[in-house]
């Protein structure tokens, strides 16, 4: 064999290496974009982060890391399954056009299996806290992939109806750890329910046309079309906030400094928000969506202060 053969074969196997690296990259990103990875992530963390507060124990990180675990493949199973059932949808928008089933990199049939192996493993994994926290495990992905998703076809009122397997992870966390219905629990799937509308309105009022390309009605105004009332409705929910929040300190679970800093986050979203119904622009949407994203996780920090 020449030198210039063996120089070729050699040039032949580490570009058939360096392909099969990108293809595994390609799929790696793939399942990243097909479980929506960074909103898994904060979903999780809103999870563990009710554990931590309704725990009145020193902390059980094997327990945390199945929370975590399961959570985390629930919510990917959810997900999954939206994308799934939306791939015709997701080409029409600009924003979901290069997802893997959309993009037509991933066959249905492996995303369905994927789902399936998620959802089981996910839902059992809940199942070794207490069956509360499967039950709600599984109605978050039930009706977040079979009513939410067909929903937004239909009315806004799929906003409210994703709100609630939105708000179910601090649920799942809290009845993990304390085995029960209590309370503070249904005070932070209020917290973390109402917070949803400001959040997404906002979303769907900056993204309007984008969800209109694809049929999608996500604002609550009679023609669909952004009007005030938009921010008017977001500005009622951040309202509805008021009396929520303040329910772990009636509870002693949270003391003077924690609630003092979740009613102050609070007055500043109410306001982002009405200012959002007044100026009924791009700019004052961005706020709001942007306060949405630090609102959430910075008042379930703060109310775990007290833990430490």
């Amino acid at each position: 064999m020449s030198f210039n053969t063996t120089k070729e074969a050699h040039s032949t196997t580490v570009a058939e290496s360096q392909e099969r690296g990108s293809l595994l990259f390609q799929k790696v990103e793939d399942y990243k974009l097909l479980v929506k990875f960074r909103l898994s992530l904060t979903v999780v963390f809103s999870s563990v982060m009710a554990y931590l507060i309704a725990s009145s124990t020193t902390i059980n990180w094997l327990a945390i890391s199945i929370l975590a675990l399961g959570g985390f493949l629930v919510t990917g199973a959810a997900n999954t399954l939206n994308q799934v059932l939306e791939k015709d949808y997701d080409k029409l928008m600009r924003r979901t056009a290069n997802r893997p089933l959309a993009a037509g990199r991933m066959q249905v049939s492996e995303a369905v299996l994927a789902a399936g192996f998620m959802s089981v493993t996910g839902i059992s994994l809940l199942a070794l806290f207490n069956v509360w926290a499967a039950l709600f495990g599984t109605i978050a992905l039930m009706s977040y992939a079979f009513l939410y998703t067909p929903m937004k076809r239909i009315s806004p009122i799929a906003v409210v109806i994703g709100a609630f397997p939105g708000a179910l992870p601090v649920l799942i966390g809290c009845v993990a750890v304390q085995g029960e219905l209590t309370m503070l629990g249904l005070a932070l799937f209020g917290i973390q329910f109402l917070w949803q509308f400001p959040h997404f309105w906002s979303i769907g009022w900056l993204g309007h046309e984008d969800y209109a390309n694809a049929g999608y009605r996500m604002l609550p105004s009679r023609n669909g079309q952004r009007d005030r009332n938009t921010g008017w409705q977001a500005f009622l929910y951040a309202a509805f906030l008021l009396p929520v929040v303040p329910i772990p300190w009636y509870l002693d679970v949270s003391g003077w400094i924690s609630m003092t800093i979740v009613l102050l986050l609070t007055a500043i979203y109410i306001a982002l928000s009405w200012n959002f119904y007044q100026q009924n622009d791009r700019k004052s949407a961005l706020r709001v969506m942007f306060f949405s994203f630090l609102y959430n996780p910075a008042v379930l920090i703060a109310l775990f202060l007290d833990k430490i």
